[in-house]
């Protein structure tokens, strides 16, 4: 498996997390347990693809612009939960917010996958691809974990 493929893995379960989210209601159980478990991906991911897929590209010219935006919308991310985790969950703020997230994810993936992906996959070699995805797994299975 290359970095590419590694994380569209947790892509796909972002984004089902996300839609999951935006079904739920109220100061529900499966409300709060979606947000952990988003919460969780979200950080596990940001973690592991800072390290093992922005950093190596921020070397190269024509990817460093687009890493450091990447990194800088994990930190968007990082505020829009922060915020969700002071609102009242049944409020309509919450729900607005919810949105907002969402909203972000999907901006965020879209970008990497049809824009960043492709940068990468001219600077980086077949085996840098493969060794950063072993790096990223460890870290996002090690963080997860933790989290």
């Amino acid at each position: 498996m290359n970095i590419f493929e590694a994380l569209r893995i947790s892509h796909a379960t972002q984004r089902g997390l996300a839609d999951q989210l935006l079904l739920t209601t109220g100061d529900s159980a499966e409300r709060a347990l979606l947000f952990k478990d988003l919460k969780r991906e979200l950080e596990a991911h940001a973690v592991a693809e800072e390290r093992f897929f922005y950093v190596p590209l921020i070397a190269h010219d024509t990817t460093q612009e687009p890493s450091r935006h990447g990194i800088a919308e994990h930190h968007q991310m990082d505020k829009l939960i922060e915020a969700l985790e002071t609102t009242d969950r049944s409020s309509p703020a919450w729900l607005a917010g919810a949105k907002a997230l969402h909203h972000k994810i999907y901006h965020h993936l879209e970008d990497e996958e049809h824009s960043v992906f492709q940068l990468a996959g001219k600077v980086l070699s077949e085996a840098e691809k493969l060794s950063l995805a072993k790096g990223y797994e460890g870290e996002f299975v090690s963080h997860r974990v933790k989290a």
